[in-house]
């Protein structure tokens, strides 16, 4: 059945239609049809004024969104980078409690004894890529992270992180055990 003005629905499309043409709505195949019914012609200033203060609207919203954005992504960044801080102490002394086991055992044991559950990677490079602190005597007394980038965290450190207080660098954060055998007045090693 095409949808032409004859068939079944034809005599209740003629009711619609008179029912609007009642109210004031017009229909018309035209593409531009001629004012009907009793309308006016809109104001074309009108219209123009309000495009444009739609248009205003528009680009506040824009500009509001984007500092709002711009803002969630600088709280991201900061809240991303004190997760990676939190994860540098805790894998630096991961690395530092691994040394102390290794020192403290002195006997050597025919199967390996692992002191290091894992190899964890710098949290701030990403790679397995540690600095090495080398003890006077020989060997490995610490570890620390080979980044340069300027820490959030400066103070508010556990006891055995009290030497991280005010660093300029994650560098500086250096998980040093120091051996029963080491002198006191012998100062820890730079880093290599």
């Amino acid at each position: 059945m095409s949808a032409g003005s004859t068939g079944f629905f034809a005599p209740l499309l003629r009711g619609v239609a008179s029912g609007f043409r009642e109210r004031g709505v017009c229909f018309s195949r035209k593409p531009n049809p001629p004012l009907a019914c009793g309308s006016r012609p809109p104001s074309q200033g009108v219209k123009a004024k309000q495009r444009g203060f739609t248009y205003l609207g528009f680009l506040l919203f824009i500009a509001i969104a984007g500092a709002g954005l711009a803002a969630f992504a600088d709280i991201a960044s900061h809240a991303a980078q004190r997760e990676k801080e939190a994860e540098l102490l805790f894998r630096g002394n991961q690395f530092r409690e691994g040394i102390a086991s290794y020192y403290k055992k002195e006997q050597r044991y025919p199967m390996p004894v692992r002191h290091l559950r894992r190899l964890y990677p710098d949290p701030m490079s990403g790679a397995a890529d540690w600095g090495l602190v080398e003890a006077p005597g020989g060997g490995v007394m610490g570890v620390y992270s080979k980044s340069d980038a300027r820490p959030i965290k400066t103070g508010n450190f556990p006891l055995i992180n009290q030497e991280f207080q005010d660093s300029q660098a994650y560098a500086d954060w250096k998980f040093v055990h120091s051996p029963p055998g080491l002198p006191a007045g012998i100062e820890k090693s730079k880093p290599k």
